[in-house]
């Protein structure tokens, strides 16, 4: 597991719609990231914005094909390599 490092990089709240990317870095110090890893958030995986509630809050992704539900401020523990267009 990795430390994320202070940086403008995107992070998984950042994403638009339709756009994915790949998990870089995890900072593994926030609040549900282990259960969130245990669901297939780790370095390495290609998560997919689907969309956010009325809000903004929560955000629904996909990764290796399910769906998972989580927080905006769970989201931005997690650093991608940069956004990939969306669909």
């Amino acid at each position: 597991m990795t430390r994320m490092a202070e940086s403008q990089s995107i992070t998984l709240a950042d994403l638009r719609p339709g756009q994915a990317g790949s998990i870089e870095a995890v900072d593994t110090d926030g609040p549900g990231v282990l259960r969130l890893m245990a669901l297939g958030l780790v370095e390495g995986a290609l998560v997919r914005f689907k969309h956010a509630a009325i809000g903004g809050d929560p955000l629904e992704i996909s990764v290796y094909g399910a769906s998972i539900s989580l927080r905006r401020d769970q989201a931005r523990n997690f650093r991608l390599a940069g956004a990939l267009p969306g669909e």
